[in-house]
């Protein structure tokens, strides 16, 4: 695919495709060509300007490349067979180097700048309409805020003025930027602004998928909860634009971390329409999507093109599409068994389809062999390592117009649609695996085991070639009738961005830090509650069958009497895994080159089982960001000035 950069000018007007709301459920998105800054001083306009909000978050979340960014590199994934520059270079382990030319952060950038100034336009001439409620300035103050925070996180220091002032509504073209500090951007940028939604947002969202007082309280604490690791700076991680780490409000980061537990409690106190899922299963079961669990989601549908921000046929490979599952699935279409015996005439037994368990393969990234034995250990009592993966890929073949009743697999034995053709085993079997290409005619590299009749490859044979799908992300629709549908266009599933669960997370890893907590929210009793209920299951994903066990006691006896930020970090990885939150974690605890340092994974070749071990240099100067080389590049500033707006690390590549 070919890519292109944002060359972004801080302080443009760029208002395209707004919409307006109606009184309705949901949003009605409008066509608009494009707003004039006069439009923000009509209800219609400011209307318009709160539905682009929304519609924004999908040029960032389901973004493939911008997802890499947030995955690729960690303990969670590295590239796959089919990567090209844009997964190795972020991965660290040599193959490739990260610059402001090929860091795929820009994808941020650009997009969040545009609506950080949106927001500014709606906030600052909201109140010249007259008819302009506070929740909806709220909304906007939300997503000004977001934004930041997102900026800030990845990039440090930016800056608050985009041309007209310190958080002012910019009308003209700006070609000159000067980066605030971090400091700054929280205790300007972030906190009055999620001080205020809070205070001033609904309960129950305004339109289906919008944001509420809960959103802006998550938000809130873990702005608290990462600003406060920024103070302490246990690694002493440098930072930039350079300064000393004070709170200019004369707080440590004690206090800030008894903040973020204190929003935390109260928004798990007082949940409005928001709660946990009874089970994992269901928090992303695609027929469960937009449930009570979900705190803000990137919206897509397959009734309407428009409304999708996409074709329902094909996928563009770029946003506003929803194509970041894409790349943590393999090339299962690959997969043959036979119409007889003989082994002459070979048949596509797993079709490409568009179910939650298929859709459409790229091989760009997968998961480590870490991930597999370690992270997800135990996975006979906690069900998410089964609702996180596909690992039984099962036939499907009538579906694409093959018309046998059953055909030959492993071991030369019957299948019918339905069955297990290859399947990813939970652990290392005590028989050998025989990966032999001359006993069972694999055309994957997959191996045999006696007695069965779908091919197996076991964790220690994952490859970046042939590994588990990712599920919670997968594609999934109605309206593939007895076929395999669109499996070729992007999902039209929202994605996800923040879960009520996280709440549990941030109050309890602010308790680690010392925060003092209540009675019956230690970080224990915390972290019990998500581990409690990965102990219920209702359906066995990867088995095909219903599976009602409460193996709930088992998960907190396993829970440790002392929790550490490890275990956080390990917990957040097996409720999150592959949704993009795992780089922020990392870098906001100052562990990523400790736990992602190294990482194991077989080759790229047919067949490769044998793993290798592989280390990444993860520099310092890697916890940030580079600005992206076209927004360096759109400033009219001099070669010293550019140089110096650049963060450190990156200046010299």
């Amino acid at each position: 695919m070919k890519r292109g950069y944002i060359n972004f000018i801080i302080g443009a007007v760029v208002l395209l495709n707004l919409s307006v709301t109606s009184c309705s459920d949901v949003l009605d998105e409008t066509p608009r060509s494009i707003y004039e800054p006069s439009a923000f001083k009509t209800e219609e306009g400011v209307m318009g300007g709160l539905t682009s909000m929304y519609a924004h978050l999908r040029y960032i979340y389901g973004q493939a490349y911008y997802y890499n960014a947030c995955q690729t590199g960690t303990d969670e994934a590295t590239y796959a067979q089919s990567a090209d520059g844009n997964f190795k270079d972020h991965d660290l382990s040599g193959v490739g180097t990260l610059t402001a030319s090929t860091s795929r952060s820009d994808v941020l950038w650009g997009t969040a700048f545009s609506n950080i100034n949106t927001a500014s336009g709606i906030i600052e001439n909201a109140e010249v309409v007259g008819t302009i409620s506070d929740a909806l300035i709220a909304e906007a103050r939300f997503f000004r805020a977001f934004d930041y925070f997102l900026l800030v996180q990845t990039f440090g220091g930016v800056p608050l003025d985009l041309g007209a002032g310190i958080m002012e509504f910019n009308t003209s073209t700006s070609r000159t930027s000067v980066r605030n500090t971090v400091p700054e951007v929280y205790t300007i940028g972030i906190f009055p602004d999620l001080i205020k939604a809070v205070e001033n947002l609904p309960e129950a969202g305004r339109v289906t998928g919008g944001v509420t007082k809960t959103a802006a309280r998550l938000f809130l604490a873990k702005a608290y909860l990462t600003y406060a690791w920024w103070l302490e700076n246990p690694n002493n991680i440098s930072t930039y634009p350079e300064c000393d780490r004070v709170d200019p409000d004369g707080h440590d980061a004690s206090w800030y971390f008894q903040q973020a537990y204190d929003i935390a409690v109260e928004a798990i106190d007082n949940p409005g329409t928001f709660g946990l899922q009874e089970t994992f299963y269901d928090v992303n079961l695609a027929q469960n999507d937009r449930n009570n669990e979900i705190l803000l989601y990137a919206d897509h549908t397959e009734d309407s093109e428009y409304y999708n921000g996409g074709s329902l046929s094909y996928g563009s490979g770029s946003a506003p599409d929803n194509f970041a599952v894409w790349m943590m699935t393999w090339n299962y279409t690959n997969i043959r068994s036979s119409v007889d015996e003989t082994w002459t005439d070979l048949k596509s037994s797993v079709q490409r389809e568009a179910a939650q368990a298929y859709g459409r393969p790229w091989t760009r990234m997968c998961p480590t062999i870490g991930v597999i034995e370690n992270t997800f250990a135990d996975k006979a009592n906690d069900s998410r390592y089964d609702g996180t993966f596909v690992t039984s890929y099962r036939a499907n073949w009538p579906k694409g117009g093959v018309d046998n009743d059953y055909l030959y697999n492993a071991n030369n034995m019957i299948v019918y649609p339905g069955d297990a053709i290859l399947t990813f085993l939970d652990e290392e079997p005590a028989t050998t695996i025989d990966y032999s290409n001359s006993v069972y005619k694999s055309n994957i590299g997959a191996g045999v085991l006696p007695g069965r009749s779908d091919y197996v490859i076991s964790p220690r044979g994952i490859s970046r070639l042939t590994y588990p799908g990712l599920w919670k992300l997968g594609c999934y629709r109605t309206d593939n009738g007895n076929g395999l549908g669109q499996p070729n266009a992007a999902s039209t599933r929202p994605f996800n961005i923040a879960k009520f669960s996280e709440l549990y997370f941030v109050a309890a890893e602010a308790a680690v830090k010392g925060a003092s907590t209540q009675e019956g929210k230690t970080a224990v009793d915390l972290i019990n509650i998500i581990r409690a209920r990965a102990g219920k299951w209702r359906w066995d994903n990867n088995g095909n069958s219903e599976k009602v066990e409460d193996r709930s006691a088992d998960m907190i006896a396993a829970t440790p009497s002392v929790i550490t930020i490890d275990y956080i970090l390990a917990e957040r990885s097996r409720e999150y895994y592959g949704e993009g939150y795992r780089w922020f974690d990392l870098v906001r605890t100052q562990t990523w080159a400790d736990l992602a340092g190294l990482y194991e994974i077989c080759g790229s070749g047919l067949g490769d089982h044998t793993p290798v071990s592989y280390s990444r240099t993860i520099e310092d100067y890697h916890y940030l960001r580079p600005i992206p080389q076209g927004q360096l590049d759109a400033l009219e500033m001099t070669e010293q000035e550019k140089y110096d707006y650049q963060n450190p690390g990156y200046r010299d590549l």
